[in-house]
């Protein structure tokens, strides 16, 4: 009997998990719409939007809690879900770690993480879970019940009994809502390690963007039952497709300019224009970053600064132009600037990414 869960290795093959074309609707609400992802194998992918989005619903869809209305799921090549037929939960292959771990109160960590070994021998099982539990750091705590344990404990308790059936695809809605922002921070990075030593196919719901940009391969980012945009953290950071992702993954800012002459010229500056969308020119807003805003002190700076907000190392200001037009730039916070102080404006745009008017 294999006591070790066979790691695939880490090739990011296309196509592992695929959602096509799914749609869900609860009474009049659509919840899902159009839904249509390829995730690959040992990929770390994410699942980003506000509450109701649709992103739960697409993952229960995915484990087989709920059943789709149009589209189909497959895994590894094999269709596990379409309106007419859905192979059960415990049959996908598919693990997942709920918001609340979900853990049994009256049984001991140990019994926790066995509850999904079926068919081993109770030396198997011994050895399955030690191996699980040494994964996970909490090697001297099999005896423990749930309520004995802290927050992060329970986590990592529940990602042991995912983990212990050997599921090739591991979801994950929320895990970390509930852990106090100190906590949180460490166990997104001990998850992520844990996860990769799995190599298991891992899919994160959340609406943390700093949790999923720092832990996905790559991230789908869903609003109002749709994806509107799948990409690398970087490419959705600053290359967003629509105003909705602009303005939900970090902070942007919009000002207004015209392009001519394939230039993208602004009240703040002139910029070369990559792409050969609006060679006609055309009226276009311009998305900024805080971190792409560079603030001068200038008695004669065309900028006020009207707030600022000190975060430790970093302060972030806003500043007004005479045009009305507002800016944040996030700077060291070592020299501070005061509120009312004139600024000189420098943008510094890696690349321009801007939306028709």
């Amino acid at each position: 009997m294999l006591l070790h869960c066979p790691l695939p290795t880490r090739d990011l093959l296309p196509g592992y998990v695929r959602l096509s074309h799914l749609y869900k609707k609860f009474g009049e609400l659509e919840a899902v719409k159009d839904v249509d992802l390829s995730i690959a194998r040992g990929e770390f992918f994410s699942l980003l939007g506000p509450s109701g989005c649709g992103k739960t619903t697409s993952l229960r869809l995915l484990a087989g809690l709920e059943e789709l209305d149009a589209g189909e799921i497959s895994i590894n090549g094999e269709t596990v879900a379409t309106p007419h037929m859905s192979i059960p939960p415990e049959k996908r292959g598919v693990g997942i770690v709920f918001q609340d771990y979900a853990l049994f109160p009256h049984l001991t960590v140990f019994a926790n993480v066995a509850f999904g070994l079926y068919g081993l021998s109770k030396e198997a099982i011994k050895m399955r879970v030690g191996e699980m539990l040494s994964l996970v750091g909490l090697q001297h705590s099999a005896g423990q019940y749930p309520h004995e344990l802290s927050g992060g404990q329970k986590q990592r308790v529940a990602l042991a009994r995912t983990l212990a059936p050997c599921p090739s695809v591991i979801l994950l809605d929320e895990p970390f809502s509930n852990l106090d922002a100190e906590l949180r921070d460490a166990l997104r990075l001990e998850t992520k390690e844990i996860l990769r030593a799995s190599g298991s196919t891992v899919i994160l719901v959340t609406h943390d963007q700093e949790e999923a940009l720092s832990l996905s391969d790559r991230v789908g980012v869903m609003n109002g039952g749709r994806l509107e945009q799948v990409g690398t953290p970087y490419e959705i950071y600053h290359q967003p497709a629509t105003r909705f992702v602009a303005n939900f993954v970090g902070k942007a800012d919009f000002f207004r300019a015209t392009i001519r002459s394939g230039h993208i010229v602004s009240n703040i500056g002139s910029f070369p224009l990559e792409c050969k969308s609006y060679i006609k020119g055309g009226e276009v807003d311009v998305m900024v970053r805080p971190d792409d805003v560079t603030l001068t002190p200038d008695p004669l700076g065309a900028g006020t600064v009207v707030e600022a907000r000190f975060l430790g190392g970093d302060a972030v200001y806003r500043v007004v132009l005479p045009d009305q037009t507002s800016l944040h730039s996030q700077r060291m916070s070592a020299h501070l600037l005061d509120i009312g102080s004139r600024v000189a404006v420098e943008i510094n745009l890696p690349h321009v990414v801007f939306f028709a008017r």
